[in-house]
């Protein structure tokens, strides 16, 4: 980096975290986004501010110990980190996944701060998880994980101090597991302290839709300034076939956009008619069943193993919503020649830093996952508010506000690109908009 207090602060992430290359790449990309403004801000290095804004203020790692139907005794481990609460108590997912390691961990809890501070609501950045795999456990085994996870986690979180939700491997049924096991040791009903919640007991409508939503909703404002067009009768690519991509689908299909892929971690399915997306929604949320089966049971689609060569397909919109840098340099030649005219990240750093690179080469805007998929982390606090204000809000209501949200982050990254003699580069316009807001808070909270 050219700037010498940037690469110092690099170079001892690189010292302290060694095997840790989600983390690096997550943080090269927040600091490469500062080379234009640094200078500007003599306070950062005497106060230490990106120092301390890199690493988190805790890290809890534990120990779970479960019982599966046989009577064995398992052992997994149980993370959370908290990076960040100078502007709001923390916030961020919980992931259940074999992968899930401390790198992978600190990269989302640090992408969280970042994108938490976008959002204009007031909260801090964290992550949570563990290498569980939900996958082909009964739910008795599954009940019991999440008690004895919460059973460690519930003293380190709470709705003043950290507000944990739902992530990959971790929807509503997990968090009813887990709020009923909290609430059962503390002995009270907090209902703010952990969102994604059934709405029978505190969740919120829309939530279920919200980041899908919102990946949309951001789209569409990036597509309106930066390309002068929309959704309406656009060939439109979505990685992934959970909850994210599924609800972001919808939201193509009803802005006028045609979905033609969908994939998993297996392969993935073209339908040039169109995906049928109540089928999507069937086999993959109610059978949980493979997305080869799509193909099997609606005429004219076919199915392809290996999920990344999706790209092969020509679009005009690419949302990679499946996992962390599923396109590469090779995946974005794909779709720059595929004709594609934007991307925007619905998964978590979805593509690497190369293939952004690449992107912006060919003049396609890319709208970066902190801003693009934080519909979801709005939408929970906004549930947060409902529970503290006792009042349920009709679907109409939330969805109203997340499109505002996101609207509103859109704005704010453009602005900040423009501001920093980039413009329409909103990665960069996303870290700097959010670093700033919350620099501005560290400085005035002193050394803390």
């Amino acid at each position: 980096m050219k700037n010498a207090y940037l690469q110092r602060v690099y170079d001892q992430v690189l010292a302290r975290d060694p095997d840790a290359p989600e983390f690096h790449q997550c943080i090269r990309e927040f600091l490469e986004s500062l080379e234009n403004i640094v200078d500007d801000h003599p306070e950062w290095e005497k106060n230490g501010i990106l120092e301390r804004f890199i690493e988190p203020d805790r890290t809890v790692t534990f120990r779970v110990t479960w019982v599966d139907d046989a009577g064995k005794v398992q052992v997994n481990r149980g993370y959370r980190v908290q990076y960040n609460s100078a502007i709001g108590p923390y916030k961020g997912g919980l992931r259940f996944h074999p992968s899930v390691n401390l790198s992978v961990i600190k990269f989302l809890g640090f992408e969280m701060n970042l994108k938490n501070g976008l959002t204009t609501l007031p909260l801090g950045g964290g992550k949570g998880g563990s290498d569980f795999d939900p996958k082909g456990k009964s739910e008795a085994e599954i009940m019991r994980f999440c008690q004895a996870f919460i059973t460690e986690l519930y003293r380190h979180i709470g709705q003043f101090t950290d507000i944990p939700a739902g992530d990959i491997g971790v929807g509503s049924r997990e968090i009813g597991y887990m709020f009923g096991q909290m609430k059962r040791i503390t002995n009270r009903f907090e209902a703010a302290t952990l969102t994604g919640k059934g709405l029978t007991y505190g969740g919120s409508l829309v939530r279920t839709e919200a980041t899908g939503y919102g990946i949309c909703y951001f789209t569409q404002e990036m597509l309106k300034k930066m390309c002068g067009t929309d959704f309406a009768g656009k060939t439109v690519i979505v990685t992934g076939s959970g909850n994210v991509a599924i609800f972001c689908a919808e939201k193509v299909m009803q802005l006028g956009g045609k979905v033609v892929a969908m994939s998993d971690s297996n392969g993935y399915v073209y339908d040039p008619a169109g995906i049928d997306l109540d089928l999507i929604k069937d086999i993959k949320l109610v059978r949980r069943a493979r997305i080869k089966e799509y193909a099997k049971e609606k005429d004219g689609a076919v199915y392809k193993e290996g999920c990344r060569n999706i790209w092969d397909i020509p679009c005009q919109i690419a949302l990679p919503c499946a996992t962390q840098n599923e396109v590469d340099a090779t995946e974005a030649k794909k779709i720059i020649a595929g004709g594609c005219i934007a991307l925007a990240e619905g998964a978590n750093m979805p593509c690497t830093i190369e293939a952004v690179e690449l992107l912006h080469a060919a003049g396609i805007p890319v709208g970066p996952a902190k801003a693009v998929n934080a519909g979801g982390v709005s939408t929970s606090a906004l549930e947060m508010s409902q529970n503290s204000i006792r009042m349920n809000w009709s679907f109409e209501e939330v969805d109203e506000k997340l499109h505002g949200i996101m609207k509103g982050i859109f704005e704010a990254a453009y602005d900040a690109s423009v501001a920093v003699g980039q413009p329409g580069n909103l990665v960069v316009g996303a870290n700097v908009a959010s670093f700033l807001k919350i620099a501005d808070a560290m400085v005035a909270q002193g050394i803390v």
